[in-house]
């Protein structure tokens, strides 16, 4: 669940403890089976208001706690953004998925003290070759950030590594709505832009826990918050997309504590297209 920059945080010490992360560990576990239970229901037809009460029941059966439900007010248990609602959509009984759109369930849990958040934006049915593409990139873009989370790199490195991959292709990426530090907290510092210059932000060091969650937008990087004070839209209309992963800062390489592995198994639509390492630069005019 991405937050917005210039928060207030606790400070708190960063770096957890191996038994802290193998709880953080099973929150994860938790929060990618739930996305994938979900993407069983991806269809044109079903209601926002239905994934969700299945999302809460999921939870619920595994001894955990729907993470989102009551946090600062909001009404639901996942946020369901569609087309050009970045983030924090709420799942209304009338929003019905419909062919052609693209839809992030981004969703958090609790279990025993510790949080789980993971974010995954899906095709309804067949969409535009704009839209795939703008899903391949966007997945892609977090796979590049997750790279610099690393010992002794900064959170510039990671934010800079997906703002690059991304504007080289033609889109943009969300600066109003960060990442963060996640662990007896939904939210902890450091913030974790996509955005950013090497070298610069928080020094990552080993076992920090981090929610790295790219938003991606085919036009302009400009949002606003809509009337039910959740919902953040493009300013200009177009589509976003949002994935997001949980890892463990390590020495060498990044431990990615959320999978996608259920989402791929159980989703009953076509994601060959998502295929990485494939998504090139976009040409000039």
């Amino acid at each position: 669940m991405g937050w917005l920059t210039r928060r207030k945080a606790k400070k708190k010490d960063l770096v957890k403890t191996e038994e802290e992360i193998r709880k953080l560990r099973e929150a994860a576990r938790i929060v990618s089976g739930v996305l994938g239970e979900l993407a069983r229901h991806i269809q044109p037809g079903v209601s926002a208001q239905h994934l969700d009460l299945l999302a809460e029941r999921w939870i619920r059966a595994r001894g955990a706690e729907p993470a989102f439900k009551g946090y600062r007010g909001y009404p639901a248990t996942i946020c369901l953004s569609i087309d050009e609602e970045v983030v924090h959509g709420i799942p209304h009984p009338d929003k019905v998925l419909q062919e052609g759109q693209i839809v992030t369930i981004d969703v958090g849990v609790r279990w025993q003290g510790y949080y789980g958040d993971c974010a995954f934006t899906f095709p309804v049915g067949q969409v535009s070759p704009e839209k795939q593409r703008l899903l391949q990139v966007g997945l892609q873009a977090l796979y590049e950030g997750m790279r610099q989370a690393r010992n002794g790199k900064y959170t510039g490195d990671i934010g800079q590594a997906i703002e690059r991959f991304v504007r080289q292709r033609g889109f943009d990426v969300v600066r109003d709505m960060v990442g963060h530090g996640i662990g007896s907290a939904l939210h902890e510092p450091p913030d974790v832009p996509n955005y950013g210059r090497a070298g610069t932000g928080v020094r990552l060091r080993t076992r920090m826990v981090l929610a790295i969650e790219p938003m991606v937008v085919a036009g302009t990087h400009e949002v606003y918050t809509g009337a039910d004070q959740w919902t953040v839209y493009t300013k200009d209309g177009a589509p976003a997309v949002h994935f997001e992963h949980m890892v463990v800062v390590r020495q060498f390489q990044a431990e990615c504590l959320t999978t996608y592995d259920p989402v791929f198994q159980n989703f009953p639509g076509d994601l060959s297209f998502l295929r990485l390492g494939d998504v090139k630069p976009a040409t000039k005019p």
